[in-house]
């Protein structure tokens, strides 16, 4: 008994290592990883992937955005900010990872289009599927009986079947028209795979549209105060991110002059009133140093395009005109002052460097309200946001502004803590307060400043991005292609005619649906009464045709005898 047991332990061991599995090896491991890459379910997860990786762009400042928030960000989070940093959580759409992920969702779609567009062209190239045996199996059947009086042979049943079908719009192949038992095949409904072809198609074009849009593309934020000019050029924004493949041969030599800008306050409804329910913006373009100029009105949510660029308005303030003269007397600097927006009312803090001053570089910091009260604390608050009482009211300084060293410094603060102070409320020479047209002198022979008046100014963005029509475009054609997909259904029919014993001819048809299609007994009904009428069968005694509720046809029993729909009321048998 020992024996036997050994001999089938090693026949066992023979046999399994017979049939053992021969190594895939490195090509056969890139075929697979391929296979795998290109198949719909990776590509539905790394779309997933690719929505989930885009959050931290909105929980964490980005740096493209605004690199000052971010840097103060990691300043407030010492090493946690440090960390994310590390992981490119404040570049989140062009880290590396971001990009894997992009990359590989690009290939995967392309992966998975071809192979089915190319199976889709051999599908509508080929001739429909041979005609079954039983169609009375199909889940959608029905048969005609035409009278010997009627004297309509099988064949001649088949050619007006394939006339009525063509009409249908069915691609149709008729067999055997000669035989005993002619019979076609038709079938219609591929626009629902180049629907589905085109939906994945458009998604690849919506993909490689916003890769040229961040590869080509530039954004930019200039202030513009009532009678400036911007030039699209490098040294004209503020603030300007550039594309990864940016070049400066993009920037279009365009200008925008800000004429005037106009604001509509709520005057009538209760609680709300004061509040900006409208902003106009005229301005003057020209698409070119030598193109005519335009007149035209900027307004929120209505850009101006210019030089292929958009030009949005973003915000808006107020700019008092200021002359500030130094200890000598001459004129340190001259002009509109952007006044930051802080609160209600257009309450706005003032930042005035004069690097040019002479003995002592001169800073001003303070706060600016169009319409001015003094609270009881003698506090000043702005109570209306139109210029109605206008006030300035700064402190003063002297000293090195640190301007010289080159080291870059936020336009709108003022670094005091190497700064001499000569007029704040706590001085005795007490703080400045400024009405339009009134000019004040500095302590200690240092200069005056004189508040000349109020302008307003607008903030714009400008967004230059090539793909972003096509995008839209494409995202355009993948809604259609999405819609056709849903709602053209793949079909497939089948006509037979055969003579029967007594002389008749039987005419039996099926159809047959490619996936769910709830709309396939209808289609039934619709083709045996367009059959029916064309062979003047009489209406009153046609059935309609049995349903078995299911599209598989293995998985249909058949009756004794199928649905007849006849000039007499005769059942047929079962082919």
């Amino acid at each position: 008994m020992s024996e036997r047991v050994k001999t089938n332990k090693r026949t066992v061991a023979d046999a399994k290592a017979e049939t053992a599995l021969p190594a895939l090896g490195p090509w056969g491991m890139v075929r697979w990883g391929w296979t795998q890459l290109t198949s719909m379910r990776t590509a539905l997860f790394l779309l997933l992937l690719l929505a989930v990786a885009a959050v931290p762009g909105s929980l964490f400042p980005q740096r493209p955005a605004n690199p000052s928030v971010v840097t103060q960000y990691i300043k407030d989070n010492g090493d946690y900010g440090k960390v994310l940093d590390t992981f490119q959580l404040y570049d989140v759409y062009s880290s590396v990872w971001f990009s894997a992920i992009y990359i590989l969702l690009f290939i995967s779609l392309i992966g998975c289009v071809i192979p089915r567009a190319i199976a889709h062209y051999k599908a509508m190239r080929s001739q429909p599927p041979r005609t079954p045996t039983r169609l009375s199996r199909l889940p959608e059947h029905g048969t005609l009986v035409l009278e010997s009086d009627a004297g309509i042979p099988p064949s001649e049943a088949v050619s007006d079947a394939a006339g009525l079908l063509r009409k249908r719009g069915y691609r149709v192949d008729v067999r055997d028209i000669d035989g005993a038992k002619p019979s076609l095949g038709a079938e219609r409904g591929f626009l629902r795979e180049v629907g589905n072809l085109v939906f994945h198609t458009s998604l690849i074009g919506v993909l490689v549209s916003v890769a040229a849009g961040g590869l080509f593309g530039y954004s930019g934020q200039r202030i513009l105060v009532e009678g400036d000019t911007f030039v699209n050029t490098l040294v004209g924004y503020d603030q300007f991110t550039p594309g990864t493949n940016f070049q400066t041969s993009q920037l279009q030599p365009y200008s925008i002059q800000l004429d005037s800008f106009d604001i509509q306050f709520d005057r009538e409804s209760v609680g709300k009133i004061g509040q900006p329910i409208d902003f106009t913006a005229k301005v003057t373009t020209r698409e070119a140093p030598e193109a005519p100029a335009l007149q035209q009105v900027l307004k929120v949510n209505e850009p101006v395009s210019l030089g292929g660029t958009s030009i949005y308005l973003t915000g808006n303030g107020y700019a008092p005109v200021v002359t500030v003269r130094d200890g000598a007397g001459n004129v340190a600097l001259q002009g509109p002052v952007v006044a930051k927006l802080q609160g209600d009312n257009y309450y706005s803090s003032v930042v005035i460097k004069v690097p040019d001053a002479k003995p002592d570089q001169l800073g001003f910091v303070g706060f600016f309200l169009p319409t001015a009260f003094v609270g009881n604390d003698g506090i000043s608050f702005s109570g209306d946001p139109a210029l109605l009482n206008p006030r300035l009211t700064l402190n003063s300084f002297h000293g090195d502004l640190g301007l010289d060293a080159g080291t870059p410094q936020n336009v709108f603060e003022l670094d005091v803590a190497d700064l001499t102070p000569l007029n704040a409320r706590n001085l005795d020479a007490g703080g400045l307060t400024l009405a339009p047209g009134m000019s004040i002198d500095l302590p200690d022979g240092k200069g005056s400043i004189s508040f000349d008046g109020v302008k307003r100014y607008i903030g714009v963005d400008i967004h230059h991005n090539p793909g972003q029509g096509y995008a839209l475009a494409f995202a355009l054609l993948a809604v259609a292609g999405l819609v056709v997909s849903l709602y053209v259904n793949r079909r497939r029919v089948w006509v037979r005619a055969a003579t029967a014993p007594d002389g008749s001819t039987t005419v039996e048809y099926g159809l047959l649906a490619r996936g769910e299609d709830h709309r396939l007994a209808a289609e039934a009904t619709a083709i045996g009464a367009l059959l029916a009428d064309e062979w003047q069968v009489d209406p009153a005694t046609q059935q309609s045709p049995s349903s078995s509720g299911d599209n598989s046809p293995d998985s249909v029993s058949t009756p004794a005898g199928s649905t007849t729909a006849t000039g007499s009321t005769k059942p047929t048998k079962d082919q």
